[in-house]
């Protein structure tokens, strides 16, 4: 069974959903993904040992919710910017604080 239009690719998908120009930017994105997720690999541990907590207690937890998390965010930003993407991450940034932000504030009915 042949389709009219053919499906859009995984890249074409991104582009669309995060309103991006062009395939490049999606891959630029991707790439500064890519090089924040290792970066916080490999400083998580040295992090976490530092406080000499034992991996996977309640501790090492709240220490990866309140540092590690944090940085991922910080280290994001310093990626766009240096490939080039800032804007693209700041707009994301504040999405994600005013997702947080309304988890704390009451609606008015």
């Amino acid at each position: 069974m042949k389709k009219d239009s053919p499906r859009p690719g995984f890249l074409q998908r991104l582009q669309t959903k995060w309103k991006l120009d062009s395939l490049f930017q999606v891959v630029i994105v991707l790439i500064v993904f890519a090089c924040t997720g290792f970066t916080i690999l490999f400083i998580k541990n040295p992090i976490l040992d530092f406080f000499g907590v034992e991996k996977g207690g309640v501790i090492n937890t709240v220490l990866y919710l309140l540092l590690v998390l944090p940085l991922y965010q910080i280290f994001l930003l310093v990626y766009g910017f240096i490939f080039g993407q800032f804007k693209f991450f700041w707009e994301k940034e504040k999405q994600i604080f005013r997702r947080i932000g309304s988890l704390f504030t009451k609606e008015k009915k």
